[in-house]
């Protein structure tokens, strides 16, 4: 052991990103990065707009809701794989058409925004799993 104290700001990481199956829907994986208390904060100051109040006469400052989606999704969502056109026919309404249903949506940052914004279940899942620290410290 050593007389050197340890610091725990060395030993703090602002995110970390792992793999979690999306429950119900075997194969589908989805990329979750855990983000730090303050590098939410931080993203979330990047998506404050500020109005000015014509009563008051004071700046107001609210959250502009689709970038916070955008941003948020973008620092969350690293990836997915096993997300069959079938399941989107069940998270929110689509019509595949000709595609096969077994066939896969491709990740992309379009993809993971359009689905965070329509699919309310997906939206959730994500907010949660984002929110508990035992998805990204292996002690569940």
């Amino acid at each position: 052991m050593t007389d050197i104290p340890i610091s725990l700001a060395s030993l703090m990481t602002p995110s970390k990103t792992v793999a979690i199956d999306f429950p119900g829907y075997t194969g589908f994986e989805v990329d979750i990065c855990y983000l730090a208390r303050e590098e939410l904060i931080k993203l979330r100051k990047k998506c404050i707009k500020t109005k000015w109040d014509k009563k008051t006469h004071q700046p107001l400052e609210e959250l502009d809701d689709d970038k916070f989606l955008v941003e948020y999704t973008k620092a969350v969502l690293k990836g997915w794989k096993g997300l069959k056109y079938r399941y989107l026919e069940e998270l929110l309404l689509v019509d595949i058409g000709e595609l096969s249903p077994d066939d896969e949506l491709p990740f992309t940052q379009e993809n993971a925004e359009l689905l965070m914004k329509n699919a309310t279940a997906f939206d959730t899942w994500v907010t949660e799993t984002v929110g508990d620290l035992e998805n990204f410290t292996g002690n569940k």
